[in-house]
C-alpha cells in the first residue's frame, strides 16, 4: 500500500473517531461481542455499526411518527412503532420484537376459538 493511501486511511479513521454518536459505542460493542462468531471488533467497524444503528432507529421513528398517530398527539408511542413493523416491508423483521399489544381477554378468546376450530 502506498504511503498516500495509508495517510488517507489514517486521516479518515481520525475524522470518523472524532465524530460523536448518540448511542454509547461501549454498549454496541458489548452487543456485537455477544455473538460467538465475533472475537475482535475494529474501531472503524464499531463506529460505522453504531452510526448505522442510529440512522436506522431515526428512520424507524420518523416513519412511525408520519404513518402513525404521532402527528395528532405530537408524540410517538409503542403502538405507532408496532404498526410500522407490521405494515412496512423494510420493518417486517421487527414484528416479533414489536408485536401489537393485545388485551388478555382478547388473547384468551382467540385461544378458545383456535381450540374449538381444531376439535
Amino acid at each position: 500500500m502506498s504511503s498516500n493511501k495509508v495517510e488517507e486511511n489514517v486521516s479518515a479513521t481520525q475524522a470518523l473517531s472524532g465524530r460523536s454518536t448518540s448511542l454509547p459505542m461501549s454498549r454496541v460493542k458489548l452487543i456485537m461481542k455477544s455473538s460467538p462468531d465475533v472475537s475482535h471488533i475494529n474501531q472503524d467497524a464499531l463506529f460505522l455499526t453504531t452510526k448505522a444503528t442510529e440512522l436506522f432507529v431515526q428512520h424507524l421513528a420518523q416513519y412511525s411518527f408520519r404513518k402513525g398517530c404521532g402527528k395528532e398527539r405530537n408524540a410517538l408511542g409503542y403502538s405507532d412503532l408496532a404498526k410500522a413493523a407490521e405494515e412496512a416491508e423494510p420493518f417486517h423483521f421487527l414484528t416479533d420484537i414489536l408485536p401489537k399489544k393485545i388485551l388478555a381477554r382478547d388473547y384468551l378468546r382467540s385461544l378458545e376459538e383456535r381450540t374449538e376450530d381444531s376439535d
